[in-house]
């Protein structure tokens, strides 16, 4: 039987759809939708933290989201490839939930895995609605599924959006989600290393990118995303 989701968000490691894309998520979620996270690795390379407790972080904050499901792959960090192997494990995760629209990592950042897994994920998304590509649910094959649509969220480098969303009730929720990955983000009182994301600095970016992203759209916050397709509507008051 499948759990079908609205929206699938993938990011390469926990905390990158917090980061980037989770004020999205948490509009869909308040209009009725239905989300699931997958993160590629567990994140094992990061200077701060251990594996163990980055799951634990992601399931708290898949919790806090209202997101219905969370699954992990647990590709190597670092070093994941673009093999068979693991596109097959992103597309069985596909055909599983069958998603309208999937949200996946940046095109190109300064973290070298984000552009890798927007490849690996995008390739996936197409190879998934091919009947030829054979994966299976507990021993029976699964139905070929494609979503409609692949977005990137933009993560730490700045990229123009091809379009924005709101976000503005929920920056406070977004940054609570975010801070679920308590060993990640600043925290005064932690004797762990210093890291490019652990500073009150950062966090304080964060909030200035939203705004950034927001204001020639006119709105306080908002989220930004890139398409590697054009996007068809079938109106011009579909993008009033």
């Amino acid at each position: 039987m499948v759990n079908k989701l609205d929206i699938l968000a993938i990011g390469v490691h926990p905390d990158d759809i917090e980061l980037a894309c989770s004020g999205t998520l948490l509009k869909h979620i308040a209009e009725g939708k239905k989300v699931g996270l997958l993160d590629l690795t567990r994140g094992e390379l990061g200077t701060r933290g251990s594996a163990e407790l980055r799951d634990e972080e992601a399931a708290e904050s898949a919790r806090l989201m209202g997101a219905v499901a969370r699954e992990n792959l647990a590709m190597a960090d670092g070093f994941f490839e673009h093999k068979e192997g693991n596109l097959k494990a992103i597309i069985h995760v596909i055909r599983k939930y069958q998603p309208e629209i999937v949200l996946i990592n940046a095109v190109s950042d300064r973290h070298p895995d984000h552009g890798r897994a927007a490849k690996l994920c995008a390739d996936a998304c197409f190879l998934s609605g091919l009947i030829k590509v054979e994966t299976k649910e507990m021993g029976v094959l699964q139905d070929k599924w494609r979503p409609k649509a692949v977005y990137h969220y933009i993560q730490d480098y700045y990229h123009k959006p091809d379009f924005v969303i709101d976000i503005s009730p929920f920056i406070d929720k977004k940054v609570e989600l975010i801070m679920a990955f308590k060993s990640q983000f600043y925290n005064p009182d932690s004797k762990e290393p210093e890291t490019p994301i652990s500073s009150k600095a950062f966090m304080d970016f964060l909030h200035a990118r939203a705004q950034e992203f927001g204001r020639p759209a006119g709105f306080q916050y908002a989220e930004g995303f890139m398409t590697t397709r054009i996007t068809g509507v079938n109106s011009l008051f579909d993008l009033v």
